[in-house]
């Protein structure tokens, strides 16, 4: 490959331009993820296990049934699926990464957990409508959906939920956006988390301003001189962008919450809005 390919992939692309491949399905990258999101100290793939068990009863606390219907989006290898089965809920996780959901029925198995674990992408999901009193989607999975997917991503839930249920998700706010842009990095690895064979990877950001949003940019050349780049895009919302999409799409009863998370990083405390909406119809 010309270096000038190299280059000409470092511009700063077009809001919302497509990369040319995708993390969460490929073989290897899937595997290193599973690792992360099990790794119970670290905030990457998922949250720190405390943290997870305190987010989970919140989210019950912020429900009026004792015995819930509960559609966890997004769930991985089903850490709050679980926990909240364990309290006596009927679960249904979903989630588009073969490894992940492997591992999830496995565990369930093991525990004789009755959760039913889907491997679909959510946007295009089919169940009975009505059947759910509460929608979860957490670790800010709403901010990386295109404007088209979210608007997608709210007909499917509010399908799914019953009337008066409710949907809980949390996003990044926008404070300080620009601290979160990350700096260009080269690496160099004989073998490592984007392939097991050698590849040079460079990382970088750009900011959009106007549309709130930080493009996370990988570029990943291996051995037979092929280029995949990764393009991760993240939305960061205030509580006046959250109800104007959530309202035109049929959710009221909305409440804004900064104070679920412990303080950290960037990434948590009070940099993470969860949010609770109600489905009218």
């Amino acid at each position: 490959m010309k270096l000038v390919d190299i280059h000409n992939k470092t511009i700063k692309p077009a809001l919302y331009e497509k990369g040319n491949s995708v993390m969460w399905t490929d073989t290897h990258i899937s595997k290193q993820l599973l690792h992360v999101h099990l790794n119970a100290e670290l905030d990457l793939g998922s949250r720190k296990t405390k943290t997870i068990i305190s987010t989970v009863d919140w989210v019950l606390e912020n429900t009026d049934k004792e015995q819930l219907s509960i559609l966890d989006l997004g769930c991985g290898p089903g850490l709050y699926s679980e926990l909240l089965a364990k309290k006596g809920h009927k679960v249904t996780g979903v989630d588009f990464s073969e490894n992940s959901i492997n591992y999830a029925r496995n565990e369930a198995e093991k525990k004789l957990l009755d959760i039913t674990y889907l491997k679909e992408n959510y946007l295009n999901l089919r169940l009975e409508e009505n059947s759910f009193d509460l929608v979860i989607l957490i670790f800010t999975d709403f901010g990386p959906l295109l404007p088209k997917e979210r608007e997608q991503l709210l007909g499917v839930i509010k399908k799914v939920l019953k009337p008066g249920g409710v949907f809980i998700f949390d996003v990044l706010n926008d404070r300080n956006i620009h601290n979160k842009i990350s700096p260009k990095n080269w690496e160099v690895s004989k073998g490592g988390f984007w392939d097991s064979k050698p590849y040079m990877a460079l990382s970088e950001s750009f900011v959009y301003d106007e549309a709130k949003v930080i493009l996370y940019q990988h570029l990943v050349l291996d051995e037979e001189d092929t280029l995949k780049v990764y393009r991760f895009w993240t939305r960061f919302f205030s509580h006046d962008d959250l109800r104007n999409i959530l309202e035109v799409n049929g959710f009221d009863e909305l409440s804004f919450h900064e104070n679920v998370l412990p303080e950290g990083d960037l990434w948590n405390g009070d940099n993470v809005t969860f949010c609770k909406a109600t489905n009218n119809k």
